[in-house]
């Protein structure tokens, strides 16, 4: 196990980017499946991989870049450690970046499906409340810790595992009138 994140690491360190994007579209797109099998318990004759591939590109090419200068830029300002850094890095993040960037998922998600400008418009005005909602109720526990102990190289991936799970929720929300 210990070869393997060597090896993840160096391969971080060389490719970061690339590799962040890698990890956060396979965890985006494997919250999809999990949405699809375990909380809207499809049948695999009714798996929608398109879905699913929809998921890791919008991993891939928006979220991980997107988190990863993010992260960048609240570690550049407010800078590293416990306390009192962690908890301004928090606030920034779910005060200002979190809002935002969910308007924009859900904007990115609607024109990849295909959808109008008017039914993008309606499902943001029907699910981002509850999404901002559930939001603010688990991540800034996570990130408290994220921002407190894990090096800035990881806080990505960090948020793209515990994200497993807030993927299937956001596939879930996202996908009902679908």
């Amino acid at each position: 196990m210990g070869s393997v994140y060597r090896a993840y690491s160096r391969l971080l360190t060389k490719y970061p980017m690339t590799v962040q994007s890698l990890q956060a579209g396979a965890l985006m797109g494997a919250g999809d499946v999990s949405s699809q099998f375990i909380v809207e318990r499809r049948p695999v004759s009714e798996y929608e991989w398109r879905r699913t591939a929809r998921f890791f590109a919008l991993g891939s090419f928006f979220v991980a870049p997107v988190l990863t200068r993010w992260y960048g830029f609240l570690d550049r300002k407010l800078g590293s450690g416990k306390g009192i850094t962690a908890l301004k890095k928090v606030a920034f993040d779910q005060g200002i970046f979190a809002p935002s960037f969910l308007g924009v998922f859900m904007c990115v998600l609607g024109v990849s499906q295909g959808h109008s400008i008017p039914h993008i418009q309606q499902e943001i005005k029907t699910n981002y409340k509850d999404i901002i909602l559930v939001n603010w109720s688990v991540w800034p526990a996570v990130q408290i810790i994220n921002f407190s102990f894990v090096p800035l190289h990881h806080q990505v991936l960090v948020v793209q595992v515990f994200a497993l799970f807030w993927n299937t929720y956001l596939a879930w929300k996202t996908n009902r009138s679908s």
